[in-house]
């Protein structure tokens, strides 16, 4: 006799398995969350998840407010702090950043990659409007961002058609999301060493991007100026976002070949 294959709940998931659930109940769209949502979104049952929540609550991950609900506690951004492509990377770039801001006034961004994605892990906020508003921690897939095709026209060529090749989401009529101009793209940023994304993400801004380095070369980051289309003016920016980038990629400990 066949019966159905069995499906393994969380609950039968390992203990650090479901200690990851928990937090990863938690996300921008939901920053603050009952026992009730922790336990529903994570896949556990409620028993489990007062348990684990408890753990992670006495541990400093997690914060109870007067109201009873919970937020990521300051234990966490206090290990984030030790991440090298995270809060370090940060104070190391903010410096250049602020210069970059201060000869613009324009949106600048520091992103790095994660998977597919771009995730932000600086942006200071300029004086345009534009409808893109990202945060730190905010995600976007790489073809879609100045930063992200940046970073991808500068990974491995095995690592560019795999994702070539996988399912390009749209946002704006504007997004790349045909393999072989995206191909172009990622070569035409290779060769001038800036990436521009054009109203991909939102139909008002357009952003341009350079790669930042490490000690042995390899990109490690991007940085960018995010502005209105309508008034862009990229052989201007590109300049300062090259020096951006390079400046950065020096502090980091890249010495480029003479």
């Amino acid at each position: 006799m066949t019966g159905q294959p069995r499906v393994r709940s969380r609950d039968a998931a390992t203990a650090p398995e479901r200690l990851l659930s928990v937090l990863g109940a938690f996300d921008h769209g939901h920053p603050a969350l009952s026992l009730t949502d922790i336990s529903r979104r994570a896949g556990l049952s409620l028993t489990t998840a007062h348990r684990l929540v408890g753990a992670l609550t006495e541990w400093g991950a997690l914060e109870r407010d007067d109201s009873g609900v919970y937020h990521v506690g300051l234990r966490l951004w206090e290990v984030a702090a030790l991440a090298p492509r995270g809060l370090a990377l940060r104070q190391i770039a903010l410096p250049y950043l602020e210069d970059l801001y201060e000869a613009t006034h324009e949106n600048v961004q520091l992103a790095v990659r994660d998977g597919t994605d771009v995730v932000y892990i600086e942006w200071l906020s300029g004086r345009s409007s534009v409808g893109v508003h990202i945060r730190v921690g905010a995600r976007w897939p790489l073809h879609a961002t100045g930063v992200g095709l940046a970073l991808l026209a500068h990974d491995t060529p095995e690592f560019q058609e795999r994702y070539c090749a996988g399912t390009l989401a749209s946002f704006t009529p504007y997004t790349i999301t045909d393999p072989a101009r995206l191909r172009r793209a990622l070569a035409e940023t290779r060769r001038t060493g800036v990436a521009v994304s054009d109203r991909q993400v939102t139909d008002d801004a357009l952003s341009v991007a350079a790669p930042v380095r490490g000690t042995g070369g390899a990109v490690v980051a991007a940085v960018s100026i995010v502005v209105p289309q309508v008034a862009a003016q990229v052989p201007v920016l590109v300049p300062a976002v090259r020096v951006a980038a390079r400046g950065i990629s020096r502090a980091l400990g890249w010495r480029p070949e003479k």
